[in-house]
């Protein structure tokens, strides 16, 4: 899972978008897991976002 996020990670953002400093880096990388685990679409989560998969086994399972 931790080797798929980094593949992700360099190959939808990194290597797109332009590093002009470590500390651009780092608030970069910061936007990107924000938006991998909120907003972008996993098809082995049935094309959801992890949240919502998540959420989605809670209302099935009744845990809260």
């Amino acid at each position: 899972m931790v080797e798929r996020f980094f593949g992700s990670l360099k190959h939808d953002w990194i290597f797109k978008i332009a590093q002009p400093t470590r500390e651009h880096m780092k608030k970069d990388v910061a936007v990107y897991m924000r938006y991998y685990n909120l907003e972008r679409l996993h098809s082995a989560n049935g094309d959801q976002s992890p949240i919502n998969y998540e959420n989605s086994l809670k209302k099935v399972s009744g845990w809260t």
